[in-house]
């Protein structure tokens, strides 16, 4: 009796699919620089490109501020969830904010970190975060925004059981069904959408698949499922994947939308610019196209992109290499934002200048090898040493290299102080690039907004970003 309900149901969510609804395509844009753009290049670059919608890991005023009045549909996060642990502090957030929910456009507002993936270790904290997801939800109701404001939580592939082989296999794990049950009554009340993020270099591993299934364009490998349903790349298996564990679940008609997903370019073995710029070739046509999944057919995915920018201040350094865009506003590589295709690469952001043409390297000398890896640890502790890791574009440089890129990052880190450069006397100021054919020793832009709000409140790092890259580094192994 199970199996001909869900049957019934697949062939239900076939029948509703065709919606006629334009998919969107956003981007996401992410904090933690030591190099970071403002908030107003940011939406000037957004709308010189085309894009409309932007998903933004906070609800700082100053930059709800710069994205007023700009047309940019805005997705917010709130990390400190202290504050909100009832109603009247989810009521007190809202009213702080409502000058800005009338005159900008926001849609959706994320509460809290992947609370179902932690949730499988810690049920207290997701109980706190539905709870917050309820509450909030009801001050913007009781204002009168909860019609276009909705409150959602991101959700991961771990939170379904392992082993999958096809779609039809997922499911949620058992230990979070009953909150999942909860939340999805939640969403289909509201009208709010299910958030899906993919990470696709990890979900290939996950699932044993190979590696060019990573791509919409010229399939290398086929999954077949039930209904004659054909799957060849991860974007379609994950999205169906989830969408058959909501019809176990009896919610087969929740919208999906694709938070995040992306391809990291450096700090990791299949990371660089040319896999990104295939990756994002194939799969943003294909979601403007609304062809949908075998699961949804016709159906629009909106969908963001991860990310605007590199955050080399997160912990983990394979989150700290996914922007289409170097530090200074140059794009790494082509990728058409509009989602029609084009061979051509983004604008560059306008108003960023470069610091002087200057890097601080290792002298050679190895008379105390020992003081050496003490300095190389030190500013690689506190910079970003990742593009020197396995997989890295400077991976095969040499020992004195490999300590030059290492001083160098943490002197443009701290904006060429010349301070910044003394290493125990290891290391010297030069005007000669260092620089390989495959590996690029950076010089940073000028000191412009990079006060980290999170630091001067006494955090290392923003919490949500922090917790990301934290549950990102040990994903693996807890699938493992």
């Amino acid at each position: 009796m199970a199996s001909k309900s869900i049957h019934f149901l697949y062939l239900l969510i076939i029948w509703m699919a065709k919606t006629g609804v334009e998919a969107t395509i956003g981007i996401n844009w992410g904090r933690e620089n030591a190099q970071r753009l403002i908030p107003s290049q940011v939406v000037d670059l957004l709308l010189q490109n085309g894009v409309r919608e932007a998903r933004v890991y906070t609800s700082r005023e100053d930059l709800l501020q710069a994205f007023t009045g700009s047309g940019i549909g805005l997705m917010l996060s709130v990390n400190d969830l202290s504050i909100l642990r009832d109603y009247n502090g989810c009521m007190k957030w809202v009213q702080s904010r409502m000058r800005y929910f009338n005159s900008s456009s926001v849609r959706l507002i994320y509460v809290g970190t992947y609370p179902f993936a932690f949730g499988l270790k810690d049920k207290a904290q997701l109980r706190g975060n539905i709870q917050v997801l309820y509450n909030l939800q009801k001050a913007l109701n009781d204002v009168g925004w909860g019609h276009h404001v909705k409150t959602v939580f991101s959700h991961t592939s771990n939170e379904l059981k392992p082993n999958i082989r096809k779609p039809s296999d997922a499911e949620f794990r058992d230990e979070i069904k009953l909150e999942m049950a909860e939340t999805l009554r939640f969403l289909e009340q509201n009208n709010a959408p299910f958030v899906v993020d993919m990470i696709p270099s990890f979900e290939l591993e996950i699932f044993k698949m190979d590696p060019l299934f990573a791509f919409v364009e010229k399939p290398t490998q086929v999954i077949k499922d039930l209904n004659e349903a054909v799957y060849t790349n991860i974007f379609e298996f994950v999205y169906d994947a989830f969408v058959w564990a909501l019809i176990k679940m009896k919610a087969p008609n929740i919208k999906v939308i694709v938070g995040q997903v992306g391809w990291p370019t450096d700090g990791y073995a299949r990371g660089n610019t040319s896999i990104a710029e295939r990756f994002f070739k194939g799969l943003l046509p294909y979601v403007s196209s609304n062809k949908g999944t075998p699961l949804r057919p016709g159906a629009p995915i909106d969908t963001f992109v991860h990310a605007l920018t590199d955050e080399n201040k997160l912990p983990d350094f394979f989150m700290r290499h996914w922007g289409i865009y170097h530090s200074n506003g140059k794009p790494k590589f082509k990728i058409d934002l509009t989602g029609l295709g084009r061979d051509i690469y983004p604008s560059s952001a306008k108003g960023i200048m470069r610091m002087p043409e200057r890097w601080c390297v290792y002298n050679g000398n190895r008379t105390d090898y020992s003081m050496v890896m003490k300095q190389l640890n030190y500013a690689c502790m506190n910079t970003d040493c990742s593009s020197l890791k396995s997989g890295g574009s400077c991976n095969n440089i040499t020992f004195k290299q490999n300590v030059s890129f290492a001083f160098n990052m943490y002197f443009q880190f701290k904006f060429q102080d010349e301070k910044a450069c003394l290493f125990n006397g290891l290391s010297f100021i030069t005007v000669e690039n260092p620089s390989t054919p495959e590996c690029t020793f950076p010089v940073e832009v000028v000191r412009g907004q990079q006060e980290n709000y999170y630091k001067a409140k006494g955090y290392h790092h923003s919490p949500n970003n922090c917790v990301v890259s934290l549950f990102l580094l040990s994903l693996l192994l807890f699938w493992n």
